[in-house]
């Protein structure tokens, strides 16, 4: 099963990602250049990453009839010195619930998560590319 996600270029740092019928803008803050029309791209990635774990938790705790009261996700990234990278991602669960409860939850989501689960994998990325432009524009 095939995931297509496409980002279009808004002029500046600002982009316009598309996936099925859902539009998100992604920009930099003016720091960086950018407008700070929506989330960085990182921030995404971020967003990415904790959104699909706290969804994990909540189908772990469905599967259990077990309710979630706050639950509630957290990724900080870490960013490798010197490099355009991170190199560490820590993800926080928070859940008016006892501790050794939400552990379980925790431990039953990781599997089910699928960004985590690429990124404890590790993946393979291939860069290609294609014009549009047609041989009448060439003339």
């Amino acid at each position: 099963m095939a995931l297509e996600v496409v980002a279009t270029f808004r002029g500046g740092f600002a982009t316009d990602v598309t996936a099925r019928e859902h539009t998100v803008r992604i920009d930099e803050p003016a720091t960086a250049g950018g407008t700070d029309t929506g989330m960085m791209p990182t921030e995404l990635f971020c967003a990415a990453l904790a959104s699909c774990f706290c969804l994990a938790v909540g189908f772990a705790a469905r599967k259990r009839d077990q309710e979630v009261p706050g639950l509630k996700v957290t990724v900080t990234a870490e960013r490798v010195d010197g490099e355009l990278r991170y190199e560490h991602f820590v993800v926080t669960t928070e859940a008016q619930l006892g501790d050794e409860e939400l552990a379980r939850l925790v431990e039953r989501a990781r599997p089910l998560c699928w960004v985590s689960n690429a990124l404890a994998a590790g993946v393979a990325v291939e860069y290609r590319h294609t014009t549009t432009v047609n041989d009448h524009f060439r003339k």
